[in-house]
Formats: structure tokens, sequence, C-alpha cells
């Protein structure tokens, strides 16, 4: 699992073999099976999150029962839920496993350790906020002021993997729209082709 993460950090940041070194030993790999929970709502979250392999989901459940989800990350992306690593306070979030996976994880002390001592790692974590408030601010965008046609064809533009690796009705509550609008969607793109 590591070894998939050195790969990723190596080809994204300036790090040194003794900064691998360094982060691999603060380093805590996690395999999940296929629907099991890394973080249950109310939970505090404990960890920033690499995904070596696998697919998890990130998402909201509301009292009803219906889910919200706010994110996929796939092999070669972070996740957590920020709020909560950063405060310590229980999530309002569930991440769980879409497929088997394989995680390094790492502690918010050990991380900001890391960050503070690895200047390399420190450029990429500014770079990668960077562009995950931009993806955010996005997204917010298109939930606003997108069709669900126009939605959906974002997504599988800016997502085609993801997009045919989960079912339909996730897909659906990621763009915030219900299956019934998502499949005629899909009907009327297979009628015009």
């Amino acid at each position: 699992m590591f070894t998939a993460f050195e790969t990723y950090v190596r080809e994204n940041s300036n790090v040194t073999d003794s900064d691998i070194d360094m982060m691999r030993s603060m380093a805590v790999e996690k395999k999940l099976r296929r629907k099991e929970f890394l973080l249950h709502q109310g939970e505090i979250c404990r960890y920033k999150i690499f995904i070596a392999k696998g697919l998890l989901r990130t998402y909201a459940t509301r009292d009803e029962g219906s889910e919200h989800i706010l994110r996929f990350s796939p092999e070669n992306s972070w996740t957590t839920d920020p709020e909560s690593f950063e405060n310590a306070t229980p999530s309002l979030l569930n991440i769980d496993a879409l497929e088997p996976s394989e995680l390094v994880l790492w502690t918010k002390n050990d991380l900001r350790y890391l960050i503070d001592n690895i200047p390399g790692l420190k450029a990429y974590f500014n770079k990668l906020m960077a562009s995950s408030g931009s993806l955010f601010r996005q997204r917010i965008l298109n939930n606003i002021s997108s069709t669900a046609e126009e939605k959906y064809e974002g997504f599988v533009k800016n997502y085609p993997d993801i997009s045919a690796r989960v079912p339909l009705h996730m897909v659906a509550s990621y763009l915030g729209v219900t299956r019934k609008t998502l499949t005629r969607i899909r009907h009327a793109q297979v009628k015009s082709k």
C-alpha cells in the first residue's frame, strides 16, 4: 500500500528518500472490504486518508435514510472529513468503501509534523488545498446553476472512470437529482446518438 503512495508522492512533489522514510514511519496502512466503514457519522475523523487502491465515498445520511454523496475518492486521491479532522469534533459524514480498498493514513499530529519538516510535502499540500478549494467552488456553482443534464454530462466528462464504477442511484445522489431524472437523461442521450 505504501509503495503506491510513494510512487504517487514522488510524481507529484519534490521529496527525498529520507522524506519518504519519515512518511512511512508515521503511516498506518489499512484495508477495507467493500461496504466497510472507515468513518461513521458521530465519530471523530482522526486521519487524512490516501487511497492507494479502490474507491471510497463520503456522504451524509438524513434522518429518513436518504443519502447525499459529497465525493467519490478513487485511487491516487485523498479524503477526510476536514472539519472533524481539524477540530476533533463529531463528524456529520460517513466514509465507506465501494470496492475493496487499500489506504494509507496519517493522524493530524503526524501529518502536521511531516508538512512542517518536509518542504516538498508542504508545497504539495498547498497546491492540493488550492485545487480542492477550486473544485469545491466549481461543484457548488454547478449545483446551483446547471441543469440536471449539464450536471450529468459534466460528471461523465470529468470522472469517466468513476461513472463506470458506481451504481446509477449513487451518481444521482452525488449530482443532487433523482434516480428517475437521471434515468430519463441517460435514455434521452441514447436516443439522440
